[in-house]
């Protein structure tokens, strides 16, 4: 059975955004920023811990984006070494799926205060830069 969201008629079809777990679903519908669909992979790749492609629904995600239907996948996963790789190897997956693969932006939370802000975060940040 479809979940509440999947069946929501006012939901956008051709927009999927790609989470970790369900935790990170909720996370993003609190925002109430999103009106696509879901699909929650059910992990990230890992090769330490020997978590491959087929450990995730990676098979499923690249079947509902078959056919031109879906226009934009958004892959809102963690910044981490596995969350990066994960999001590489999926635009990868999807490169001919004629969607275009988006990821969520990096960098400066709202309300942050450079000084407490990691090297890494501020790099990001410099990099996603745009016009004011």
């Amino acid at each position: 059975d479809p979940c509440s969201i999947c069946a929501d008629p006012n939901r956008d079809n051709a927009t999927i955004c790609v989470v970790e777990e369900a935790g990170a679903l909720w996370a993003m519908e609190r925002s109430g920023a999103f009106r696509g669909k879901y699909h929650v992979l059910g992990g990230l790749l890992s090769a330490l811990d020997g978590v491959g492609p087929d450990d995730l629904r990676v098979a499923e995600l690249s079947g509902r984006c078959r056919g031109g239907a879906v226009s934009e996948v958004v892959l809102a996963l963690p910044a981490t070494v596995d969350g990066q790789t994960t999001a590489h190897y999926l635009s990868e997956r999807l490169a001919d799926s004629g969607a275009q693969i988006t990821s969520l932006a990096r960098g400066v939370p709202v309300g942050g205060d450079l000084d407490w802000l990691d090297d890494g975060t501020i790099v990001q940040a410099l990099r996603a830069r745009r016009p004011a």
